[in-house]
C-alpha cells in the first residue's frame, strides 16, 4: 500500500489490476485504518480514471455474496448519492411505484453515508427485514414484486471500509460503485449520477456489458430526475435531455424535494407520499423517476409509463408492494 499511496500522492493513477487488488486487499484487512483513510482521501481530491473504476467494480462484484433472481427479470433503480441534495427517498419510493406497476425490482442499497438518511435506513425504520437469504428474497419478488437487498449482506468484504466512511462522513468512491455492485445482477438498470463526466464513465463501462440501461444526471447536480431543471438520459442506444415538460410537468423549486435529513422525517415523507398524502412536486418527482424504470424494462415511451406510474401510486399498487415486503419475515 505505501508503494500506491506514494505514487497516487505525486498525482499518477494506477491500472485496473491494481485497483482490484487493493480493495481483495483491504478486504482480506492487510491495511490499517489510516492506510485505507487515506486512499479514500487521494479519490476525494481528483477525478478516479476509468480503469480505476472499472478495477474496483471487478474486485467488488467477484467478493459478493451473489443472489440469483434472473428468472424475474428485474430491474434496479440506484442512485450514487454524494450530490449535497439532501433529497428524500426518491429513488426508492420509485422503486415502490416501479413494482406496483408490474415491473420486478431488486433494489439495492445502504445506509447513507453523506446524506442524512440512506435508502436502508428508511426501509429498517419501516420495518422491512434484511436478508440474503435466496428463499426469502424469492418470496419478496414473488409476493411484492420487489424485493431489499441491504449492500452489507452481500459485500461482506467491505467491513473493513464501513466505519472508515462512516467517520469521514463524506462522499468516497464507493458512492461511485453502489449501483454497480448490485448482488443479482440484473440486466435492467437505472443508475442516478451525481456528476456529467461520471454518466460518461457508467456509460461506457455498461457498453461493455449486456445490461439495459438508463443513466441520469440533473444538470443542476442531483443523481435523479429532480424537476428542478432539465436531466441527461444517456441509454443503450441514445443521449437525450429530458425537460419537465416533456412529462406536461413545470419546474419546482429545489426545496420542494427536500426532506432526508432524519430517518423519521424521510419515512414520513416516504408513508405520505405512499399514501397519496404527499405534495404535487413530490408525487411527479417520485412518479418521473419510475416512468424512466419502466420505460427502461418496457419500452413503452416515457409518457406513457408516466401515465403507468401515476396509476401505480393512485391505485395504491405501490402502498401494496410496501404493506407485503413489511408483513415477510
Amino acid at each position: 500500500m505505501k508503494d500506491i499511496l506514494n505514487r497516487l500522492i505525486n498525482h499518477e493513477t494506477i491500472s485496473k489490476e491494481e485497483a482490484r487488488n487493493v480493495l481483495v486487499n483491504i478486504s482480506a484487512g492487510k491495511y490499517n485504518h489510516s492506510q485505507i483513510a487515506a486512499f479514500l482521501t487521494v479519490y476525494m481530491m481528483r477525478s478516479i480514471t476509468l480503469e480505476e473504476l472499472e478495477g474496483f467494480r471487478d474486485a467488488l462484484l467477484e467478493m459478493c455474496l451473489s443472489t440469483d433472481l434472473a428468472q424475474y427479470d428485474p430491474i434496479d433503480l440506484c442512485g450514487t448519492g454524494g450530490d449535497g441534495k439532501d433529497t428524500f427517498n426518491i429513488s426508492t419510493l420509485a422503486s415502490f411505484v416501479t413494482a406496483g406497476a408490474g415491473v420486478k425490482v431488486a433494489k439495492h442499497g445502504n445506509y447513507g453515508v453523506s446524506s442524512g438518511c440512506g435508502s436502508s435506513n428508511v426501509m429498517e425504520h419501516l420495518g422491512i427485514k434484511f436478508s440474503n437469504e435466496q428463499d426469502f428474497l424469492k418470496r419478496s419478488m414473488d409476493e411484492a414484486g420487489i424485493c431489499f437487498l441491504h449492500a452489507a449482506l452481500f459485500h461482506p468484504a467491505m467491513k473493513n471500509v464501513a466505519p472508515i466512511r462512516k467517520e469521514l462522513g463524506v462522499k468516497t468512491f464507493f458512492n461511485m460503485l453502489g449501483p454497480m455492485v448490485n448482488p443479482a445482477f440484473p440486466k435492467n438498470q437505472v443508475v442516478g449520477v451525481f456528476s456529467l463526466e461520471l454518466a460518461r464513465m457508467y456509460a461506457y463501462l455498461y457498453q461493455k456489458t449486456d445490461k439495459n440501461f438508463t443513466i441520469l444526471h440533473a444538470l443542476d447536480g442531483y443523481d435523479e430526475i429532480s424537476l428542478t431543471g432539465n436531466t441527461k438520459l444517456i441509454t443503450n442506444n441514445a443521449e437525450a435531455v429530458l425537460r419537465p415538460a416533456d412529462l406536461q410537468l413545470k419546474s419546482i423549486k429545489a426545496s420542494e424535494i427536500s426532506g432526508g435529513n432524519t430517518v423519521e422525517s424521510a419515512a414520513e415523507i416516504f408513508m405520505n407520499v405512499l399514501k397519496n398524502q404527499g405534495t404535487a412536486a413530490q408525487e411527479n418527482v417520485v412518479c418521473a423517476n419510475a416512468a424512466v424504470a419502466i420505460n427502461t424494462a418496457k419500452n413503452t415511451g416515457l409518457e406513457n409509463a408516466f401515465l403507468e406510474a401515476k396509476e401505480s401510486l393512485r391505485s395504491g399498487r405501490a402502498l401494496t408492494a410496501l404493506e407485503k415486503l413489511q408483513q415477510l419475515n
